[in-house]
């Protein structure tokens, strides 16, 4: 019993105590000392006068975070460290009971570090977070700390507060932003960098401590850099179980793509003029060792979620020409086979050296090659990188095929920046073409704007003959569909080509498109 009152006793001086950590209070000593004069004469005004400031200095009235205001002396060198800022926000919440003060861990992360590393080198990079740290020190307040994180990210630790709701963070973390934004000259040049940012209040973390706010805050902007860039998410406790699964499917895919589980499956495309195989695209499959043949919708999002693009390209390229050496072999004269790119895999500044050193590995002619893009990669992209990986490509002797044409609203002006040699129409276009009058009147201006822009053009989707016949009569000059086949293994293609030859002697041609 005597325990608990001698508990009771140091719980209550602690929370007198706490009064005295708010600076603002100081304002009153004045008053307060002319009270005590009044009721108990000049030894108690001396007595006031002395012992308010010392309550004031033990409650810690007068202690500041070492980068108050987030000054920081030489930038990156001046910033707090994972360990300091733990410790700071384990203070903070095992006070927070007593003291009604409470915290908030913010991460600023920077969408696509990887490519700023790879277009400006180690230094560059270095002087571009030294610059963000700067501006995002200065968008803070007295008492909030900045720490650096590794690979390239801050985290922020709201000082002592004693509210601090959802709209406030996002409000904070949209500054922070607008901090970021403005252009970094670097090398005569201007450069511009985008955060995506995650955060999680002290009340909301899933653990009592720093290091659990800390990586709930983490986790919110992994998150938002997914969905980036520009984006915030807060922390909510699903997301750490999504992120486990995001783990375990990429160390699936990790080890289907090492394994040789995923590879290409190839669909021919056919001439509409001759009946001629004018190539194939590569399509990836991923052949589950218990789940058998997983479609490409079910698992694509997940590698390009996964940043695993790059490797599935490696892969894919590798199928291709592989496949190309085999129908060589074989006496089939196969033109070309068209590999799907991402967005991400064209950011990699060394994409047309890889490419080069793979044709010349299996000593084949880079015009076999055709490298397919979106067309929204075209209407979106602002990349100095991409536009001149694509002019590289180009200019080695790949084709280039613009992808799902009609579907990403690319202007005509966005077209011409890039050597696209041929346009992949969409199948919505195609669809009911040979029924649809008015299919029919939007496929001819599509295949006008081509023909006038010097383009090649390709219907995808074909799935009946009469789309096949009526595409011909408008002038499409290739076509691609389960109509002529699905796509297949590179074994079953050795067969297919050998029927479509015979069945094509005695096919007759189509003549020139109908006007």
């Amino acid at each position: 019993m005597d325990r608990l009152r001698w508990d009771a006793a140091v719980h209550g001086l602690y929370r007198a105590l706490g009064v005295f950590r708010r600076p603002e209070l100081m304002v009153f000593i004045p008053a307060v000392t002319l009270a005590a004069f009044w009721l108990g004469g000049e030894r108690m005004l001396v007595l006031t006068a002395l012992g308010a400031p010392l309550l004031f200095a033990i409650g810690g009235a007068f202690r500041f975070p070492s980068n108050a205001g987030a000054s920081v002396p030489d930038a990156l060198t001046g910033l707090a460290m994972r360990p300091q800022i733990i410790t700071l926000m384990d203070d903070i919440l095992r006070e927070a009971p007593v003291s009604g003060m409470t915290t908030a861990c913010v991460v600023v992360q920077f969408d696509d570090v990887a490519g700023l590393l790879e277009r400006h080198g180690r230094a560059a990079q270095t002087e571009i977070l030294a610059r963000c740290a700067e501006r995002v020190c200065a968008s803070l307040r007295n008492g909030d700390t900045v720490a650096r994180l590794e690979g390239g990210g801050f985290a922020v630790v709201l000082g002592r507060v004693r509210r601090f709701d959802l709209e406030s963070a996002v409000q904070l973390c949209a500054r922070l932003q607008s901090a970021l934004s403005p252009p970094i000259s670097l090398n005569g040049g201007r450069l511009y960098v985008t955060s995506s940012i995650g955060f999680c209040l002290g009340e909301r973390a899933p653990g009592q401590g720093g290091a659990e706010l800390l990586d709930a805050a983490q986790v919110a902007a992994d998150e938002a850099l997914r969905n980036g860039p520009g984006a915030i998410r807060a922390y909510a406790p699903d997301m750490t179980r999504t992120r486990a699964d995001r783990d375990s499917l990429r160390e699936d895919l990790e080890t289907a793509l090492d394994e040789g589980q995923i590879r290409a499956h190839f669909q021919p495309q056919i001439s509409t003029e001759t009946g001629a195989i004018s190539g194939f695209e590569a399509l990836a499959r991923w052949y589950h060792p218990e789940r058998g043949l997983i479609p490409p919708a079910e698992f694509l999002p997940a590698i390009e979620d996964c940043g695993l693009s790059g490797r599935l390209g490696e892969v894919m390229v590798y199928n291709a020409l592989l496949a190309l050496s085999r129908w060589d072999k074989a006496g089939y004269k196969v033109p070309a086979v068209a590999v799907n790119f991402s967005k991400s895999e064209l950011r990699n500044p060394g994409l047309a050296s890889k490419l080069k050193w793979e044709l010349d590995r299996f000593d084949l002619a880079p015009g076999r090659l055709t490298v397919e893009i979106l067309e929204t990669v075209v209407a979106e992209t602002q990349n100095d990188v991409v536009v001149s990986n694509i002019a590289a490509i180009s200019q080695m002797g790949c084709g280039v095929d613009l992808d799902d044409f009609g579907t990403g609203h690319a202007s005509i002006t966005s077209i011409r920046r890039f050597p696209v040699r041929r346009i992949k129409i969409d199948r919505s276009f195609v669809t009911r073409v040979d029924e649809d009058r008015e299919q029919q009147k939007v496929m001819s201006a599509i295949l006008s704007m081509a023909e006038q822009l010097g383009m090649e053009t390709l219907a995808e989707g074909v799935e009946t003959p009469g789309e096949h016949a009526m595409l011909a009569q408008l002038g499409c000059r290739h076509v691609q569909g389960f109509g002529i086949a699905r796509p297949m293994p590179v074994e079953e293609t050795l067969d297919w080509i050998a029927r479509h030859l015979a069945r094509q002697s005695g096919t007759p041609r189509i003549g020139k498109k109908a006007r």
